[in-house]
C-alpha cells in the first residue's frame, strides 16, 4: 500500500510541474509594427536571467549556441546579419534594428528568449515597400 501511495504522490508531483510556468522575463513590449523603412526599438525586460534562444526572420531561421564570437549568457553581445541587428545591451535591454524592407513583401522578424524553462516571443512586422 506505502508503494502505490508513494507512486501516485510521484505522479502528482510529476505532472504538476509540466504545467505552465510563470512569466520570468516580462518583456516592455512583444508585437510591434515598422514601416518599411529602417527602424528599431528598445525592448526593456523586468527579469535578467534570460538569453536569446533563436531568431527567425520569414523562413530563416537563426542560431547562436555554436557562435564562439557570441556569448548568449553575456549580458551584452551584437548580432549582426544582413537584414538586421539585435544587440543585448544588458541584462535588461535588448536593441532591435531592421534595416528597409526592400523586397517588395511583409517581413517578420521573430525573436525567442528563454529563461530557464520559460519562453516569450518578440514579433516584429515590418510592411512591405
Amino acid at each position: 500500500m506505502k508503494k502505490v501511495i508513494t507512486i501516485f504522490l510521484l505522479g502528482i508531483v510529476f505532472f504538476s510541474s509540466c504545467g505552465k510556468w510563470n512569466d520570468k522575463i516580462k518583456l516592455s513590449e512583444k508585437n510591434i509594427e515598422f514601416s518599411s523603412e529602417e527602424d528599431s526599438v528598445q525592448i526593456t525586460t523586468k527579469g535578467t536571467s534570460w538569453w536569446i534562444d533563436n531568431i527567425s526572420l520569414n523562413d530563416t531561421i537563426y542560431r547562436y549556441y555554436d557562435n564562439e564570437n557570441i556569448d548568449l549568457l553575456a549580458d551584452s553581445y551584437l548580432i549582426k546579419e544582413s537584414s538586421f541587428i539585435i544587440e543585448k545591451l544588458n541584462n535588461k535591454t535588448l536593441f532591435i534594428k531592421l534595416n528597409k524592407n526592400s523586397t517588395g513583401r511583409q517581413r517578420v522578424l521573430k525573436i525567442t528568449l528563454q529563461a530557464g524553462d520559460y519562453f516569450d516571443y518578440i514579433n516584429i512586422t515590418q510592411l512591405a515597400n
